[in-house]
């Protein structure tokens, strides 16, 4: 009995010492986040833009029922957009809110011993470092640790440019984005 009891907790010791990341790209970089703060992985698909939303914010989504707010990684990092359709999502739960995180593409799910998560270095892009909790050295990469409340947090999304509301097309018959009206010509009684 003592044995079955040593064994499960070398088993528990084990999982405890590694960390399970979902990763994932964006603007070339990988990164990951802790598989147990993912609740789903889907293509987006039909985002409504929120206008003079910070720009962090691509839109909201219908997920099963529930509206999820869409936030760009590109854009709380700083990169050049790109199209959507090519783009894959992450969604997390946060303070009881589900939330997209729109990514470049989803990798796997990598199994990491927690002694080797460092902190963040200073030649990380500021942006960069600011939004992750760490990063692991991997043979030929370097895999950046998320920080879910950070990338949510005010200060990230509200320091993004405010999205322009799009222009709406001018009616048919409108000049100068004024809308004409014909008049009866005057005179004529029948």
């Amino acid at each position: 009995m003592s044995d079955l009891a040593h064994i499960e907790s070398d088993e528990h010791h084990t999982t405890v010492d590694v960390e399970q990341l979902v990763t994932m790209m964006v603007d070339g970089q990988l990164f990951g986040i802790p598989i147990l703060k993912v609740q789903d992985i889907v293509e987006p698909q039909q985002i409504t833009p929120v206008p003079l939303a910070p720009s962090a914010i691509a839109g909201v989504l219908n997920l099963r029922g529930r509206i999820v707010t869409v936030i760009d990684l590109r854009e709380c990092l700083g990169a050049e957009p790109i199209e959507r359709e090519r783009m894959m999502s992450v969604t997390v739960e946060h303070k009881g809110d589900l939330y997209t995180l729109l990514v470049d593409s989803i990798g796997d799910v990598r199994s990491l011993p927690r002694k080797s998560f460092d902190k963040p270095p200073n030649t990380l892009a500021s942006r960069m470092r600011r939004l992750c909790a760490g990063i692991f050295r991997l043979e030929n990469d370097l895999l950046a640790v998320l920080d879910v409340d950070r990338i949510l947090g005010e200060e990230t999304i509200e320091s993004t440019p405010k999205r322009r509301p799009r222009a709406k097309p001018p009616k048919e018959g409108a000049e100068n984005g004024a809308e004409v009206i014909a008049l009866p010509k005057p005179g004529n009684d029948d």
